[in-house]
């Protein structure tokens, strides 16, 4: 139960803003060989679909602090942002999976009211098929 709960965790966090690998977490479990790798898949693809639901939520109501100094983009990046998001639309959800610029995404889909349900089902095709053709390669190598 610990080892789901940490790959859980990881995978969560990882889909956050925060610097965390879940994939390092997924493949020593898959190495590990203890536990059944169809719920170590399901375990890391709920906990990252999570992550990027938060993002979402972020995204959704972010805008109304973009007149704080603290804000995290200027109004020439999130104007840019948007209209990125704009131009391919939901589609691009199914690059949440991407390194560096698919978490960013997940917050952009949320300033864009892209609804929650379409959101999802993209997003969870994306992480889903990463973690499983991580597995795939993790266990061809093993």
């Amino acid at each position: 139960m610990i080892a789901y709960i940490g790959l859980f965790s990881s995978a969560l966090v990882a889909a956050t803003i925060l610097p965390m690998q879940s994939e390092a977490v997924l493949v020593g479990l898959l190495v590990a060989s203890a536990h059944p790798v169809s719920i170590l898949i399901l375990v890391a693809t709920a906990g990252n679909v999570l992550g990027s639901v938060i993002n979402w939520y972020l995204g959704r109501y972010l805008l109304r602090f973009q007149d704080k100094r603290w804000f995290p983009s200027s109004k020439h990046q999130l104007e840019r942002a948007q209209g990125w998001y704009r131009r391919y639309g939901r589609w691009s959800l199914l690059g949440s999976w991407l390194p560096v610029v698919g978490d960013p995404l997940t917050v952009v889909a949320g300033l864009m009211r892209e609804p929650l349900v379409p959101f999802l089902i993209l997003v969870t095709i994306a992480k889903g098929t990463r973690y499983l053709a991580l597995a795939a390669l993790a266990l061809a190598w093993l």
